[in-house]
């Protein structure tokens, strides 16, 4: 984890600076195209920001890339990254089950700027397979996805993009860089809503894309123009947060995987949706993929969708809200949170039914919050 933070030359500070500035000065005129060319130095912070890039060298090196480029959201570094490679008349080949935003880019912005899209059975290889044109320029999946925690097979999908030479997007906000690294099975381009795992406290909002060194300048050079650049006090707390990622995460990964158990024997509880538990579908794929199944899970309420709403009211320790990631355990129905860009047929074809509870399980006692549980089902 001390990767990309040197001892500051000056100080010996065993922190990074917070260089908060907009601009960068020279004494020597010559320095400038330098500078401006990202060879040598600083000119502008929308550009690039000393403490940016000592974020950026820890995610690459984390991700096992040559460089990254951080993002003033997770949406900023998705929409930046798959518009960077897409022109007029060309196709983005897709899994069905994605989180809102990502959706929302996708099914709606692109093809009103003439980009086709085709979302494909999550489950379903040969749909991804059959999908693939001569025009596909990106295939983009989530593994685990959001919210149903159906996973991708990493490495047959590089396989299936890069046979028809298209690069491969992944999101791998879910797993985190503790749980799965994608470039190892052949992606091309990782990204993160750094919001969640990488920052881990719920105080910041920021994003990431880790690539080769050729494929991330690409990709900066787009953010220079649409503007999404992380502002480097947000980049020093994500330095902050990634200091106690493994431990966060590893104890996430228990705490899910007790909670999940405990949900799947409950009689109130019609579906559990983790990828740890041997009763899901995926779960050979999981352990093969994975060194760690994360702390992201979904069940179902048997019931209605009043009832599911009930649950998250009567919780005490979790708290019903957005976004995942963080130290505290969070509830939320993606159908009126997370996935409302989706009509109701869509999110039921997704498999996203109204009783669909996301759970993003933190640092808490594992026992209290089973507890927690147990009582609000009980208020159902």
């Amino acid at each position: 984890m001390h990767e990309a933070e040197p001892l500051d030359e000056e100080t010996g500070s065993i922190t990074a600076p917070i260089f908060e500035t907009s601009t960068f000065g020279f004494t020597k005129a010559e320095d400038v195209p330098l500078a401006v060319s990202g060879q040598k130095g600083y000119t502008y912070s929308r550009w690039d920001n000393p403490t940016v890039v000592r974020l950026e060298r820890k995610l690459a090196a984390l991700e096992g890339g040559g460089d990254a480029a951080a993002f003033s959201s997770g949406m900023a570094a998705i929409s930046t990254s798959v518009l960077s490679f897409l022109k007029k008349g060309d196709h983005v080949l897709a899994i069905r089950d994605l989180y809102g935003g990502t959706y929302a880019l996708l099914h709606d912005i692109l093809p009103g700027i003439g980009i086709e899209t085709t979302l494909a059975e999550t489950e379903d290889f040969g749909a991804l397979e059959s999908g693939i044109r001569g025009n596909t320029r990106v295939v983009y999946v989530e593994s685990p996805t959001n919210p149903t925690l159906k996973l991708v097979d990493l490495g047959k999908a590089a396989k299936l993009a890069h046979g028809r030479g298209a690069l491969l997007l992944v999101d791998n906000t879910f797993a985190s860089p503790i749980n799965q690294n994608p470039m190892e099975f052949g992606a091309d381009v990782v990204l993160h809503s750094a919001t969640k795992y990488l920052n881990g406290h719920a105080d910041l909002i920021a994003g990431a894309a880790v690539a080769g060194r050729a494929t991330t300048h690409k990709i900066k050079m787009m953010r220079r123009d649409l503007g999404g650049t992380l502002d480097p006090l947000p980049a020093w707390l994500v330095l902050r947060g990634m200091k106690t990622m493994a431990l966060r995460v590893r104890q996430q990964n228990l705490t899910a995987m007790v909670l999940a158990e405990f949900l799947s024997k409950s009689k109130k509880v019609a579906k559990v949706h983790y990828p740890g538990l041997k009763s899901h579908p995926q779960h050979a794929l999981a352990a093969r993929q994975m060194r760690g199944y994360g702390g992201m899970l979904s069940f179902e309420i048997q019931g209605t969708m009043k009832d599911a709403m009930r649950f998250t009211e009567s919780l005490r320790v979790a708290i019903l809200a957005a976004s995942l990631g963080g130290v505290e355990t969070l509830v939320s129905q993606p159908a009126n949170m997370t996935h409302t860009q989706m009509t109701s047929k869509e999110r039921a074809k997704t498999g996203i039914p109204d009783t669909l509870i996301r759970v993003s399980v933190g640092i808490e006692d594992a026992d209290d919050l089973v507890d927690d549980f147990r009582q609000a089902l009980a208020a159902v």
